[in-house]
């Protein structure tokens, strides 16, 4: 992937982007509001009240606080980087929150719903993500999803699109050369990266819900507000700017 290599791709990059602040992707877009509403719309909070919820890879926690204050029974945070999830738990202390939030890097707790927020193209192993996920899932409960910007997006190189599709026009060689000189985690891929950056596109992700224990009762793939008139089944990798969906467990053929 990428056709711009070597010095030269490094010393564009370089130039166009010295610090790696593209500002793209940084969640200014939620400022003042709840992501998660934006996102789902209202009915997320009566879809969470009084059940158990998980927020699988909470962050900073603060989606799992926002369902936790609109009436949820319990949220479990669940993320695998202890400095988030130490955040999060001053973030539901400091809201009034904290006897109905427990943030943990695992848990055995079956869940009625599990929230997913912009964590799917970062999974390393989407499919045994979906497997862990079943495992904390009631039978009759459901795993709501949304995530992106998705690989072909203009923006789907996260911090590596310095400039719309410069994570496809770079190599991943000189993209990970540039991040070294802002980032000192000795990342060599994108993978390696903090967060993870797994390539993930709408197909491959269709392929991995089919090859699961889960089906897809809701799926939407929401497009790029200003690429809507040309966003169709063809172009939908080019022209989506989140997916949006709902998985409920396979029922059995038996």
């Amino acid at each position: 992937m990428g056709i711009i290599g070597g010095t030269l791709g490094y010393t564009l990059l370089r130039t166009i982007s010295v610090d790696g602040e593209t500002g793209y992707c940084d969640g200014s877009a939620y400022a003042g509001v709840s992501k998660l509403e934006k996102l789902l719309g209202k009915q997320i909070w009566e879809r969470t009240k009084d059940k158990i919820v998980i927020d699988f890879g909470c962050g900073d926690g603060v989606d799992a606080v926002d369902v936790a204050e609109r009436g949820a029974k319990k949220v479990i945070g669940v993320d695998i980087r202890e400095h988030a999830l130490a955040k999060a738990i001053r973030t539901a202390a400091a809201r009034g929150v904290a006897d109905r939030c427990e943030f943990v890097t695992k848990t055995d707790e079956k869940a009625d719903i599990i929230l997913s927020i912009d964590a799917f193209e970062h999974f390393n192993d989407p499919g045994a993500i979906l497997k862990i996920m079943r495992s904390l899932l009631k039978d009759q409960g459901c795993v709501i999803a949304v995530f992106g910007p998705t690989w072909y997006h203009p923006l789907g190189g996260h911090l590596f699109s310095v400039f719309p599709w410069a994570h496809l026009i770079f190599t991943e060689k000189s993209l990970i050369r540039w991040r070294s000189n802002f980032k000192t985690d000795g990342a060599t891929r994108f993978e390696e990266a903090e967060g993870g950056l797994n390539k993930m596109t709408i197909a491959r992700f269709l392929r991995i819900v089919a090859a699961s224990d889960f089906m897809l009762e809701e799926f939407e793939a929401v497009p790029i507000r200003k690429l809507h008139y040309i966003a169709n089944r063809l172009t939908r990798e080019f022209t989506t700017a989140i997916v949006r969906c709902k998985l409920v467990p396979r029922r059995s053929s038996n």
